[in-house]
């Protein structure tokens, strides 16, 4: 049976605003009790409870944030929910609904925004979250998404960015740039295929680079791992802008310094090797490039027995005075004045 290369496209005006949030959202399941009313009324109802309630939101603008000339829109709707599920997982709480609004061309079809939504269910299924509302409206170009998800933590348990203390040590979970180097994989071959359309790229030895750009992984069970061990950061933040741009952070909000060392970088052999072949500072990439969303956050010196065998987390350096300010000790054992220079959403061209 031959394969229909032009299928019917639906066009979003034959359903309507209200038509296509129902049919969108029918297949969603509601899974946490303190979720009372979801889609399908003026306003969401939450249940209270006595715990302390954590909200955060992303906008996300096609050609700023993402290009769909390589980013499937199933992976989109993804990782557009993990962006925000990080900012709950990184103040020590659990995430348990998201809001999600899109604003659309007139290019995109039904089929379109189905693909999307599927990105979105299957993070809702993966993560054991609620999709609550939101809205969708028409945009004069391109796609934009704005998810703001609603988590919950005891308030003893919620963690800031204000709290690290001198001599705290730094940690941070997973390891650096593969999601930046992914980003630069897919720039070099959307460059080639303009030039010819007919090249098909090879991938095979990016595999994970693209993954942590493409389908990152919000790191849900940080809390869990530090709860079993028994350690409470005193500060924590995601890694979404690089790791010295969040630094930056929590030294500044906590009026302390810091210093961390080049050797103890955690880099995948792929981020390496990508590294030498793009003829790229692995350093510079694992301090700049952003969109890990790992955790990075201090723990009392006395927590290094706890924290130092756990294949999650490497211990990345210490908390200093806040005179001695932000700095990056060599392999050659040189100390450098750390730089942030990760992303900055609001940077002039």
């Amino acid at each position: 049976m031959l394969e229909d290369k032009n299928p019917q496209k639906t066009s979003l005006s034959e359903l309507g605003e209200f038509g296509l949030i129902n049919h969108i959202t029918q297949h969603f399941k509601v899974e946490n009790p303190s979720t009372i009313k979801a889609v399908g009324d003026d306003a969401a109802v939450l249940d209270a409870s006595e715990k302390q309630t954590l909200v955060t939101t992303d906008l996300l603008i096609e050609g700023v944030h993402f290009d769909l000339s390589y980013m499937p829109l199933k992976h989109l709707g993804y990782k557009a929910v993990m962006v925000n599920l990080s900012d709950v997982y990184a103040m020590n709480g659990s995430a348990e609904q998201i809001t999600v609004s899109i604003a659309v061309s007139n290019r995109f079809p039904l089929e379109a925004i189905e693909e999307l939504y599927a990105g979105i269910q299957l993070a809702c299924n993966t993560y054991k979250i609620d999709l609550i509302g939101g809205d969708t409206t028409s945009s004069t170009k391109g796609m934009l998404i704005s998810i703001t998800a609603i988590g919950k933590a005891n308030k003893e348990d919620v963690i800031y960015r204000n709290g690290a203390k001198e001599t705290d040590l730094i940690v941070v979970s997973g390891d650096l740039g593969a999601a930046y180097l992914g980003l630069q994989v897919l720039e070099r071959e959307k460059q080639v295929f303009k030039v010819d359309p007919n090249n098909q790229p090879d991938l095979d030895n990016y595999t994970y680079l693209i993954e942590r750009q493409l389908k990152p992984e919000a790191r849900k069970d940080v809390p869990g791992i530090l709860k079993e061990l028994k350690v409470k950061p005193t500060a924590m933040i995601d890694i979404s802008d690089g790791l010295s741009s969040e630094l930056f952070h929590i030294c500044t909000q906590s009026k302390v310094g810091c210093k961390i060392y080049e050797d103890k970088l955690p880099l995948d052999p792929q981020v390496i090797s990508t590294c030498e072949e793009f003829e790229l500072d692995s350093t510079m990439v694992a301090l700049s490039g952003g969109e890990d969303y790992e955790l990075l956050f201090t723990v009392p010196i006395d927590d290094f027995e706890k924290i130092k065998g756990n294949p999650n987390f490497s211990v990345i350096g210490h908390i200093t005075a806040e005179n001695q300010g932000l700095n990056l000790v060599t392999r050659a054992n040189q100390e450098i004045e750390l730089k942030a220079q990760g992303w900055n959403a609001l940077k002039g061209d």
